[in-house]
């Protein structure tokens, strides 16, 4: 699950251009989170270019003409003004699925605008009626590929590399929901979709965190 990718990525960098022109409906935007199961996901997950991500959403269109996010967040599936999507993280990376396959897109976007309402996932159990945020998109691209996966479901791991434990943040949340943690068991994440190779990312700006640039997405 934590296996990095070896092809080559480009990084975008919002501190250039905070609104990027270039974006368009059912492109992926890739965020960090600071919040403590933001840190959390991040701990046990590997995202592409040394980024650490723990949350994504879709682009689709709004009624003006513009940009909207649809996205798994708080209680539910539920569309964000892209504004509000920017200014919640520092960190915003766009990535959009290569040529090949972008006739999936309209499809993908259309479903996942219809799971708007479905609960929050608070379990990060695949296939419960309920969504969190890379399911929604792995569902929604699975969708538009008349149910061959597109992307990868891979076994979670709810565990910082090299531990024997779990941390307390993890096991807190799953004593809440009165359940085991669901070690091993099928499931996705940003970091992970991140990866994936039938993604090209939408800028040639190449600094990733690693050199202490992050990118960075300033307030409109």
């Amino acid at each position: 699950m934590r296996a990095i990718s070896i092809i080559p990525l480009l990084i975008l960098c919002l501190s250039c251009t905070p609104r990027p022109t270039a974006w368009q409906a059912g492109d992926l935007l890739f965020q960090s989170l600071d919040s403590d199961f933001g840190g959390a996901i991040e701990a046990v997950t590997e995202s592409a270019g040394g980024y650490s991500f723990s949350h994504v959403g879709m682009l689709a269109p709004d009624s003006a003409g513009g940009l909207q996010v649809v996205e798994a967040i708080g209680r539910a599936v539920r569309l964000t003004p892209l504004d509000s999507f920017l200014q919640r993280s520092t960190v915003t990376v766009a990535a959009r699925v290569k040529a090949d396959y972008r006739r999936l897109t309209p499809a993908a976007i259309a479903f996942a605008v219809r799971q708007i309402g479905t609960p929050y996932d608070e379990a990060y159990l695949y296939d419960n009626g309920r969504y969190y945020c890379s399911e929604l998109i792995y569902d929604a691209f699975l969708y538009a590929n008349h149910g061959r996966p597109f992307f990868t479901l891979e076994p979670m791991t709810f565990k910082a590399p090299g531990a024997d434990s779990f941390p307390t943040v993890w096991v807190r949340h799953y004593e809440a929901l009165g359940m085991a943690i669901p070690e091993g068991q099928p499931g996705c994440n940003p970091g992970g979709l991140s990866r994936s190779d039938k993604l090209e990312w939408l800028c040639s700006a190449p600094p990733g965190p690693d050199d202490g640039r992050r990118a960075t997405a300033k307030k409109p």
